[in-house]
């Protein structure tokens, strides 16, 4: 890639947003990366400031992202518990801010690239998953993806290209001016239990699949996105399922955390069942996703695995 761009992204100071942003940057793009700080990693990346801005303020998407050529929108209230603890404060982020952005992209004209989770799905039913899988939402989170993907399709329709994620479980950490930037997901904690010789501790049943994809990889993907949506004279959205087809249960993951520890650090953590404080939760024993979907698309192929990352992580730990 030769061309550069200007590139708005909200959330930038978030546990993907950041990665999006520091490769953008690498790559010669000029970013505008913009977010509330609600849950930032990070104040600047690579020296460009983060500049603070909530996409609740149609103004303010306005101003901020006014040059761009395109817009990643990642800015959004995440987590199962946090969206069913702040209910209203989930819709008015997730639903009604991603709504604005996408709005604004429908004046403008401004292509864009939103993630809304696999979460939007509930118990898978058809498999592998596809774009096309039936929506059934099983909590507030995936509520407010669900409705956030409808929203971006219909105002994209005959304004602005957009890509949708519907993106698989992420893991792993990333390097940000010295910094390790992380989030407590499944794979990271359970990490982060072994490395302090905790108890791994699995939600019953414990089968409960999930395909798993790197921070990195998603991070890939935006770029990827961008080049083929800058050059796309098709108006409208399309949902990609972003995964690395590399699916596993829960207590699966829990074993593998805990052979792995035997091996580099000479311990082994044990494991417990113990009862899940989410009730309703997809719990299904297959989780295996089409991945020639993204591959056709843009060209995304996850390049990390989920042993390799759990080794290294283990291994290089003081």
């Amino acid at each position: 890639m030769t061309e550069t761009h200007t590139v708005g992204i909200t959330g930038a100071a978030g546990y993907i947003g950041s990665r999006v942003t520091k490769n953008l940057l690498e790559s010669g793009h000029e970013v505008v990366p913009v977010d509330n700080f609600h849950a930032a990693k990070v104040e600047a990346i690579d020296g460009t400031e983060v500049l603070d801005g909530d996409v609740r303020d149609r103004d303010t998407i306005a101003e901020q992202f006014g040059d761009v050529d395109i817009l990643f929108h990642l800015a959004a209230l995440t987590g199962v518990e946090e969206c069913d603890e702040h209910v209203d404060e989930a819709f008015e982020v997730n639903v009604r801010g991603t709504e604005n952005v996408a709005r604004f992209c429908r004046s403008s004209g401004t292509p864009l690239v939103f993630p809304c989770s696999m979460a939007i799905l509930g118990e898978p039913v058809d498999l592998p998953i596809s774009s096309d899988h039936p929506r059934d939402p099983v909590n507030t989170y995936g509520l407010t993806k669900r409705l956030s993907e409808d929203d971006i399709h219909v105002l994209a329709k005959h304004s602005f290209p957009a890509h949708v994620y519907m993106k698989s479980n992420l893991y792993g950490h990333h390097e940000v001016g010295g910094q390790t930037v992380g989030k407590r997901t499944v794979i990271n904690i359970f990490v982060e239990k072994a490395l302090n010789d905790e108890t791994l501790t699995v939600h019953e049943p414990g089968t409960q699949a999930r395909d798993f994809v790197h921070v990195k990889d998603v991070a890939r993907a935006y770029e990827q996105s961008m080049d083929f949506l800058l050059g796309e004279n098709d108006d409208g959205a399309r949902t990609l399922p972003l995964a690395s087809g590399e699916d596993m249960s829960v207590l699966d993951l829990a074993n593998l955390v805990q052979r792995v520890t035997r091996k580099e650090r000479g311990y082994e953590p044990e494991i417990e069942l113990i009862e899940n404080p989410r009730g309703e939760e997809a719990a299904g024993s297959d989780f295996s996703v089409d991945t020639d979907e993204a591959r056709d698309a843009i060209g995304f192929e996850a390049e990390h695995s989920v042993e390799e990352t759990v080794r290294d992580l283990l291994s290089e730990a003081e």
